[in-house]
């Protein structure tokens, strides 16, 4: 099941996925639905386990694009979730500016300690910087969950790590040979240790940075509590419930 789609844009304040998974559990809130979001419309959209298509717009609900009857009540539910959802949205971008900050410290901080020159801490943080404000942008502009699952965010990894890694392999390799040259092979041995170090060990620390936005998060469960709340008086033709949110008890 999705995290909860309301904090969609969390995912691309990390390096990988898992760390925004972890983090949203605070509210044990998730949704098999996908959320695109239009000036005027809301879209949810799932391939299991139904397939189904639900969307608001103008007071309305259709369900695979049939419209639903709704009474007065019925009505209310529907403005009231469509604006809550609207007002958490820019508050889970912000997290998620915030988030993506985080990691790229982390990032930053970790790869210049492994290199030895001026020139390369440089380049690194200049490589660094153009792949955040790409995803800041991104951030800012996507309205949709869908860019930032699967193969679409894994493309964003791998980018940024063909951008990184040969500039970091030519910095240490040079320094290995430096090394060894002078007859110091314990200090490539290290250089090597290190290398392999970072690869396992980026992944802890940035989600261990990524903890300090769980406050934030956690602030926003009330409205993700409402949100579940609302939904419940919305129902399908078959009298079946929506489910947009669920909450584990």
């Amino acid at each position: 099941m999705k995290r909860i789609w309301l904090l969609f844009a969390i995912t691309a304040g990390t390096w990988s996925a898992a760390p925004a998974a972890d983090l949203l559990d605070t509210c044990h809130a998730g949704s098999s639905y996908d959320l695109t979001l239009t000036a005027g419309s809301l879209l949810f959209e799932r391939a299991a386990p139904a397939r189904r298509r639900i969307e608001m717009r103008d007071g309305a609900l259709r369900i695979d694009g049939a419209p639903m009857p709704l009474n007065a009540e019925d009505g209310d539910r529907l403005a009231l979730f469509v604006r809550e959802v609207r007002m958490l949205v820019p508050k889970a971008r912000a997290l998620a500016q915030r988030g993506l900050d985080l990691a790229a410290g982390v990032v930053r901080s970790e790869t210049r300690a492994l290199v030895s020159s001026a020139p390369a801490r440089a380049e690194l943080d200049k490589r660094i910087a153009a792949h955040v404000a790409d995803l800041r942008r991104r951030i800012a502009t996507s309205a949709s969950t869908r860019d930032w699952q699967g193969a679409a965010f894994e493309r964003d990894v791998d980018a940024m790590a063909e951008d990184l890694v040969p500039l970091l392999t030519a910095d240490l390799g040079g320094q290995a040979l430096t090394a060894a040259l002078d007859g110091d092979v314990d200090a490539a041995v290290a250089l090597q240790a290190r290398a392999a170090e970072l690869g396992n060990g980026l992944q802890p620390k940035i989600e261990r940075r990524l903890g300090e936005l769980r406050p934030d998060i956690a602030a926003l469960c009330p409205s993700i509590r409402q949100l579940q709340e609302l939904q419940q008086g919305l129902r399908d033709g078959e009298g079946r419930a929506l489910d947009l949110v669920e909450i584990d008890r």
